[in-house]
Formats: C-alpha cells, sequence, structure tokens
C-alpha cells in the first residue's frame, strides 16, 4: 500500500501540473468516444493498452468483461451501457477479454466456485460460451481457455445489442461493436471480424474499416 500513496503523492507533484489544462477542462465535463467493458483483472490497463488519456474512454469492469443481457432488474452494468450510450453519446463499444482469465475458467468448472456463490452465479452469463464450445468441441475443459475467452467476447456482444439503448443507436448507425481478446504475455490484441467469425489480430486494414 506504501507504494500507493507515494504514487498519489507523485502524480499531485509532477503528474498533475503538467497535464493541469487537461484536468481543468476535463473538471467541468465529459465527452468520451469509446464506451470500454473488460475485465476486472488487475493485469489489464485500458489506457495503457489503448495509449489514451483520461477523458477518452468511458470504463466498464467486472470479472469476465460481462453484459448482462438487457432485463427490468437494474444492475450497474445496465446503467452504466445507457448512460454512456444515450446520455455520452459514445459511438464506439470494444468488449476486451483477456489471456488467462480467471473468470473463464470458473465458467469452464462451475463446480470449482461452490465456495464462491456470487461469482458462481455471475459468471452464468458466460454459459452460452461454453456452451457453443461444448457443441463444437463434444467437451469444454481448460484445454479450451483461449477458445471460451473468444466466444465469451461473442456473445456478450450479443447481449450489448439486447440493450435497448444500444439497439436504437445500431439500428440508426450510430454506434459501432467491436471485440478485442488481449494478450497480456505478448501485447497482442484479436479483433473479432463479424464476416467471417474469426478473431485477427489487429492491423492496419482493421483500423481502417473501423474508422471508415
Amino acid at each position: 500500500m506504501d507504494h500507493v500513496i507515494s504514487g498519489v503523492a507523485k502524480f499531485q507533484k509532477d503528474v498533475f501540473p503538467e497535464k493541469k489544462a487537461t484536468f481543468q477542462k476535463l473538471a467541468s465535463g465529459q465527452n468520451p468516444e469509446v464506451l470500454f467493458i473488460t475485465c476486472s483483472d488487475s493485469r489489464i490497463d485500458p489506457n495503457l493498452v489503448t495509449q489514451t488519456d483520461p477523458g477518452e474512454l468511458f470504463i466498464c469492469r467486472n470479472a469476465g468483461n460481462i453484459v448482462p443481457p438487457h432485463s427490468n432488474q437494474t444492475g450497474g452494468m445496465t446503467a452504466s451501457i445507457e448512460f454512456a450510450v444515450a446520455a455520452l453519446g459514445v459511438t464506439h463499444i470494444v468488449v476486451c477479454g483477456h489471456s488467462d482469465c480467471g473468470a473463464m475458467k470458473g465458467a469452464i468448472n462451475p463446480e470449482g466456485l461452490d465456495n464462491l456463490p456470487h461469482v458462481k452465479e455471475w459468471l452464468g452469463h458466460c454459459r452460452c460460451a461454453t456452451e457453443v464450445v461444448k457443441e463444437r468441441r463434444g467437451e469444454v475443459t481448460s484445454e479450451q481457455l483461449e477458445e471460451v475467452t473468444q466466444e465469451n467476447v461473442i456473445q456478450q456482444l450479443q447481449h450489448l445489442r439486447t440493450h435497448p439503448s444500444v439497439a436504437a443507436k445500431l439500428a440508426t448507425g450510430q454506434v459501432k461493436l467491436h471485440g478485442w481478446v488481449y494478450n497480456i504475455g505478448s501485447g497482442d490484441v484479436l479483433c473479432y471480424d463479424e464476416a467471417n467469425g474469426e478473431f485477427e489480430r489487429m492491423s492496419q486494414a482493421y483500423a481502417e474499416q473501423t474508422l471508415a
């Protein structure tokens, strides 16, 4: 904890003064372009991976980068998505999974979560991913962790489409959805290509298509 506290002191002394104008501008409001949904895993830093500054990403984090399907029961993710899309007007939504995801390991082996009942229930939102892989492979084990991680991103994109605010913006072309998987060990980012159903390494072509 000492290094966390000393980090605050360093921020106030060295970092904040260099970006004072930016923070003063942000003090009166935000205008992010991207809603970035990712895992709570401590090894992921969305701003570091995307090289973005404060104010550029509206970030939502939870175990497994999960988007619960829309329902009449309000939750933190549902409210945050609605706010980002309907109030802030984000134009892109990224769902970003990652390698060696503990949540995906739990989804593959839910019996191992009996002592973590809330985690087990939460990861029920990943069941579609494990069932798809099981149907495809005949079983789902830790050997399919990468495949489950990718499939989970696809399924959470599907869940996003059930949210009224997202569905409305998709219908009018005002929002684009993106599925990513970040590899912690290599730094690679794989992007889901809906046209061919495959994850491919981020490329200049992907960037051009995204910005088109």
